[in-house]
């Protein structure tokens, strides 16, 4: 990523932080419109899911010009989506669409081409990332 892509990721989160729950309602809504069978995994209270999941995503936006400190916990999650959740690899994809979904929504016509294209390359790093660790968690190759 260059500078300047994670300089638009990190000022865009600013703009839907104060948004938060709401981004977390429609991240979930779409979510499960694109594939209703990941709702089975949500087992909790999805109010505490959506503060988790904007936590995470505040931490992950926070790190990205220092990403080699947040690699061990990317795995860490990796490992623990395949092996205690059962989240199949296919679902990344759907959680990137939802994800730069709700970014549209949330940020309106300051949801720029450029600013799609940091996100989906910010999502994409931080999702292999991930990927890798649970391949290697449950010894899938690919």
């Amino acid at each position: 990523m260059t500078p300047e892509q994670v300089t638009l990721v990190k000022n865009s989160w600013e703009q839907v932080k104060p948004i938060s729950d709401q981004a977390a309602e429609l991240f979930y809504g779409r979510l499960f419109e694109l594939d209703p069978t990941l709702r089975p995994l949500f087992k909790g209270d999805m109010k505490e899911q959506g503060k988790k999941l904007m936590s995470t995503i505040t931490l992950a936006v926070t790190s990205l010009d220092r990403l080699e400190d947040i690699v061990p916990a990317l795995e860490n999650l990796g490992r623990k989506h395949a092996v205690e959740y059962k989240v199949p690899e296919s679902s990344y994809q759907t959680v990137g669409e939802a994800l730069l979904w709700t970014l549209g929504q949330g940020l309106g016509d300051a949801f720029t081409e450029e600013v799609k294209e940091a996100w989906t390359l910010t999502y994409a790093t931080l999702a292999t990332t991930m990927i890798d660790a649970s391949k290697e968690a449950t010894g899938a190759t690919g």
